[in-house]
């Protein structure tokens, strides 16, 4: 029962998309792959325009532990206006991904996902992984197994024992957990540049997870502070979040 509650706090995938690539009205290709255990995965990739001068750089995304990449279009939109590529998937359980999900199967899946962006010609430092929520434990991870050329860990805990002790109190979360997720310790051993991007009205994951993140953070990095609560950063505060990425990647990312 401790363990079947706790999988069903980390993750809460759903199966049914609630939206279509095409619905942006652009460019996009449906993309089944392989993960290195056999799992197959969905995702989709969305290319930038052609004339964009950061159409060599792609982002990755690792969602968040709800629903599937179908709930994100209007991130993807946002990103896309930056002009990189977007490159969207689910881990195994959500979508149309197959498998059930955990916590090195996300690994999996998002070694899985640098596979296949390689395979189609995009080099490892220009590829950007950004996680958000659940997804930075699983892009900090990416930053140790796989080359890329920089880290965004957008509303993101320290680690699954410390938010879960505070989401639930009454219980032994840390004794009795067997997911980790541990950014806060992953992150000293990050040498890419690393953007940490949270709010303090974030009604979730406290402010102080992302103090604690960049404190341990190696330079060169760098913290935006955004409003909105743990989901509504584009809602309110789209035009100060699109800045501070643009920033980041002017700083790191020399145009094609």
């Amino acid at each position: 029962m401790i363990r079947w509650f706790e999988h069903r706090q980390v993750y809460a995938p759903s199966r049914k998309h609630e939206a279509r690539a095409a619905d942006l009205q652009r460019p996009f290709e449906e993309v089944f792959f392989n993960a290195s255990d056999g799992v197959r995965l969905h995702g989709w990739f969305f290319p930038a325009d052609k004339q964009s001068p950061r159409r060599h750089i792609t982002l990755l995304l690792m969602h968040g532990n709800a629903g599937n990449i179908s709930h994100r279009l209007h991130f993807f939109e946002a990103w896309l206006g930056l002009g990189v590529n977007v490159f969207a998937f689910d881990y195994r359980g959500f979508g149309r991904s197959e498998g059930k999900a955990g916590e090195e199967g996300t690994y999996r899946d998002a070694q899985a996902a640098m596979a296949w962006l390689r395979g189609r010609g995009f080099a490892g430092e220009n590829v950007i992984a950004l996680g958000k929520s659940l997804g930075g434990g699983i892009a900090s991870e990416l930053a140790l197994r796989e080359r890329i050329g920089a880290l965004v860990l957008q509303s993101t805990f320290t680690s699954i024992p410390d938010i879960g002790a505070e989401l639930f109190s009454w219980l032994p979360v840390r004794r009795l957990h067997s997911i980790a997720y541990d950014t806060v310790n992953k992150l000293p051993r990050v040498t890419v540049p690393v953007l940490v991007v949270h709010s303090r009205t974030d009604n979730l994951i406290g402010f102080h997870h992302a103090e604690k993140n960049y404190k341990v953070t190696l330079a060169p990095k760098m913290f935006l502070e955004t409003g909105g609560n743990h989901t509504n950063v584009l809602e309110v505060d789209r035009e100060r979040y699109l800045a501070g990425l643009d920033s980041f990647f002017q700083r790191h990312f020399k145009p094609s």
